[in-house]
């Protein structure tokens, strides 16, 4: 990690588009009974296939019930985009083995995992004009760029991020190195809940250091987490004006999305909308 000065400056890059996307965090949970025609395996294979099942479609409800676009045809692209999804787990809360009454052995799980929608469809709304993004009936949707593509030694970069509805972000910088920074929440700007329709700009006032352009060279890049519920919780260090990040990138993305949900209450589903959107930027010592 290059070095990061309080209150003066870090290394941060930006260029075109890199990645974005969109899921549905969830708290599900599967059953199934062995009987004779199972093996414990395979009980156990039903069983987290039950609980991806359920997810998966109360997932397509959910987004049903809050997606309303003017444009009806995109709206059932999103709707199918999310019926033939994926599901990832992320967390398993638990596992066991139980006694069913005269039915014998059964095994349940309760879990958290991300429901992935179908990857070519959701490609095709990220390319839909600007306003199809902005609206906020729409899924949320996040972006993040800079003002230049390029940048040399010396020079200083102007981040922006903006979501279509309100969510609370994490900001995460990537050096040549490998090396991770959390930019935003930092420990001189910690609320992590951004407006929807607002851009918003790194390094602002409120921050403590400024983003210039110094050894590693090379590809780098940075990353907006968002949710409609905080993130998860990694591991942090403050070194200044920032956090250094002290777990890998997988784990930092498995972390961020073991999301803490905010509408709890009595049969209220336990779900999260969740996205991501990175940009790549190359630097140099020109």
């Amino acid at each position: 990690m290059r070095q990061l000065i309080f209150a003066a400056l870090i290394t941060l890059l930006f260029s075109q588009l890199l990645h974005a996307s969109q899921s549905i965090i969830i708290d599900t949970d599967g059953y199934a009974c062995m009987g004779d025609d199972k093996s414990r395996k395979q009980t156990e294979d039903v069983a987290f296939k039950d609980a991806k099942r359920k997810a998966s479609e109360s997932a397509a409800t959910y987004i049903k019930a809050e997606t309303h676009l003017k444009d009806a045809m995109l709206e059932k692209d999103i709707l199918s985009a999310y019926t033939n999804s994926h599901v990832k787990v992320i967390q398993e809360f638990l596992k066991e083995w139980y006694k069913e009454g005269t039915i014998g052995d059964c095994f349940r799980v309760k879990l958290k995992v991300e429901v992935i929608p179908d990857e070519q469809t959701m490609k095709s709304f990220a390319t839909k004009k600007t306003d199809d993004f902005d609206d906020p009936m729409a899924p949320l949707s996040v972006r993040v760029w800079s003002d230049k593509t390029k940048y040399g030694q010396g020079e200083k970069i102007r981040v922006f991020v903006k979501g279509n509805r309100p969510f609370y972000g994490r900001v995460v910088y990537q050096d040549a190195s490998g090396a991770m920074v959390q930019i935003l929440p930092n420990p001189y700007r910690k609320n992590s809940y951004f407006n929807g329709g607002t851009v918003y700009e790194i390094p602002s006032a409120d921050d403590r250091f400024d983003l210039e352009v110094s050894p590693p060279f090379g590809a780098e890049k940075i990353t907006l987490f968002a949710s409609t519920s905080p993130m998860g919780d990694v591991s942090l260090t403050d070194v200044g004006g920032v956090y250094s990040i002290k777990v890998k990138a997988e784990q930092l993305s498995s972390g961020t999305r073991g999301v803490k949900f905010v509408n709890k209450g009595s049969g209220s589903a336990q779900v999260a909308e969740f996205a991501e959107s990175s940009q790549e930027m190359q630097t140099s010592g020109r």
